[in-house]
C-alpha cells in the first residue's frame, strides 16, 4: 500500500467525518472519486503549510519576541504600529488574504507608515520571557520609529498595547483597541467563566506538560472545543459539500493555515496573563505593575477607538468598553463600535474591514497618521 494509502486509512480524524458525510447526504458508490478528493483536501487543513503574510513587507527589527514588518505607506506623519495577538496564533491575521486583510485596508486609508509586530512561537530558550520583557520590545520598537506611535491592538494586542500606553502615555499619539478584554471581570464570557473555574495550578500542569511553554496545540484544542460540534464536525461535512467549489476550497486552505498553526507561548508570561490579569484583574483594577511602575489606566489620555463584536465570545464588547470608564482619555475623545460578528471578524471580516477599518484609518489620519494631517490632540489643527 502507498503511503497516501496507508495514511488515509489509519487517519481516524480524516475518515470518520466522510463517513457521516456520506450517510448524512445518502451518496453511494459512484461518490468514490469525490470522496477521495475529500479525503485530499481533509489532509491538506488538517496539517496545512504555515500562514503567509498577504501584504509585501520587510523585517525592520528582530527581536527576541517579535520580528517587527514594516508594510511601508505614503510617507510622513506618526507611524502607525499595529499590535497583533500573541494568545496562540500567527500574527498574520493582521494580513489575512490579498482583498481581506486590515493592513492593506490601514495602507488604502493613506496612512504614512503601517508597521505590525510578528510575534514568535516561544522556544525552550523563552520559557521565562515575562510581560515586562514584551512591553519592553515593544519600547524598542517605539524608540526605533522615532518615539512616538499609534498603536493599534487587536485581542491581546490591545491590553498589551494599553499597558504600553500606560507606562508611556508620552510615546502614543492614539490607541484602538479592538476586541480586546481591559476589564477581564465585564460580562459574562465563557473565557471568563474557565479563567476563575479552573484552578492556576491547572495552568501550571499544562505549561510543565510543555517543559515551560503553554503549547500552542492546547489552546486550540479548548478553542475547539467553546464550538465542538462545527470544528469536530461541521467543517468537515461544510468541506465535503463544497469539494468542488475552488474558491471555497482556497478559502478554507487559507483560514486552517492560520488555524491549525498555533503558536507556543513562554510559560511565565501566559501564567501572569492568567493569574494577574484574568484571575486577579490587576490591569483594570490599577495595580497591576509594568517595567517597574503601576499601571494606571487613567494615564491614558489621548483619544481612543473601541471596537466589539454583538457575538464575539472570546472578548465580550463590555470588557471592551469598560476602557470608556477606566482611560483618562475625554469622553468626547473616546469612539466606540459595536459591530455584526464575532472575534475573528473583527480582524478579517469582510464587513468590519469594508466598513469599519476604513474609517479607523481616517480617524488615524486625522490625528497625524499621515503628512498634513496632524492636530495637537485635541482635535485643532
Amino acid at each position: 500500500m502507498s503511503d497516501a494509502g496507508t495514511t488515509y486509512e489509519h487517519s481516524v480524524p480524516l475518515f470518520w467525518p466522510m463517513a457521516a458525510a456520506m450517510e448524512l447526504q445518502k451518496i453511494g458508490l459512484d461518490a468514490v472519486e469525490k470522496g477521495l478528493t475529500y479525503l485530499d483536501e481533509a489532509a491538506r487543513i488538517t496539517a496545512p503549510p504555515a500562514p503567509e503574510w498577504a501584504t509585501e513587507n520587510h523585517v525592520l527589527l528582530d527581536l527576541d519576541t517579535m520580528r517587527l514588518r514594516d508594510f511601508g505607506g505614503t510617507g510622513g506623519g506618526v507611524p502607525v504600529l499595529v499590535d497583533a495577538p500573541f494568545a496562540g496564533h500567527s500574527s498574520t491575521i493582521a494580513d489575512y488574504a490579498p482583498g481581506q486583510s486590515l493592513i492593506e485596508t490601514l495602507l488604502g486609508a493613506g496612512l504614512g507608515r503601517v508597521l505590525c509586530t510578528d510575534w514568535k512561537s516561544a522556544t525552550p530558550e523563552m520559557r521565562d520571557f515575562d510581560i515586562d520583557k514584551y512591553l519592553a520590545e515593544i519600547n524598542v520598537a517605539v524608540d526605533d520609529l522615532g518615539g512616538r506611535v499609534m498603536l493599534v491592538g487587536l485581542c491581546q494586542g490591545g491590553w498589551t498595547s494599553a499597558m504600553y500606553a500606560a507606562r508611556f502615555p508620552e510615546k502614543v499619539a492614539a490607541l484602538v483597541l479592538a476586541g480586546s478584554p481591559i476589564d477581564t471581570d465585564a460580562g459574562h464570557g465563557p473565557i471568563r467563566e474557565l479563567a476563575h473555574r479552573m484552578p492556576l495550578s491547572a495552568y501550571q500542569e499544562m505549561v510543565d506538560a510543555g517543559e515551560g511553554r503553554m503549547p500552542g496545540r492546547f489552546m486550540l484544542a479548548g478553542w475547539k472545543n467553546m464550538h465542538a460540534d462545527e470544528q469536530y464536525f461541521g467543517k468537515f461535512v461544510d468541506l465535503y459539500e463544497h469539494i468542488g467549489d475552488r474558491n471555497f476550497m482556497k478559502r478554507t486552505e487559507r483560514f486552517e493555515s492560520w488555524y491549525e498553526n498555533p503558536i507556543d507561548l513562554p510559560g511565565r508570561y501566559y501564567l501572569q496573563a492568567i493569574d494577574l490579569l484574568f484571575k486577579q484583574n490587576l490591569f483594570a483594577g490599577g495595580k497591576f505593575v509594568g517595567l517597574g511602575r503601576r499601571l494606571d489606566l487613567g494615564a491614558i489620555t489621548c483619544p481612543a477607538f473601541l471596537l466589539a463584536g454583538k457575538d464575539d465570545d472570546i472578548t465580550t464588547r463590555e470588557q471592551v468598553f469598560a476602557a470608556e470608564r477606566l482611560l483618562g482619555t475625554p469622553r468626547d475623545k473616546i469612539v466606540s463600535r459595536l459591530v455584526e460578528g464575532g472575534h475573528i471578524g473583527l480582524f478579517m471580516g469582510r464587513h468590519t474591514l469594508s466598513e469599519v477599518w476604513p474609517e479607523i484609518g481616517r480617524w488615524l489620519g486625522s490625528l497625524g497618521a499621515r503628512t498634513g494631517d496632524a492636530t495637537d490632540g485635541k482635535g485643532r489643527r
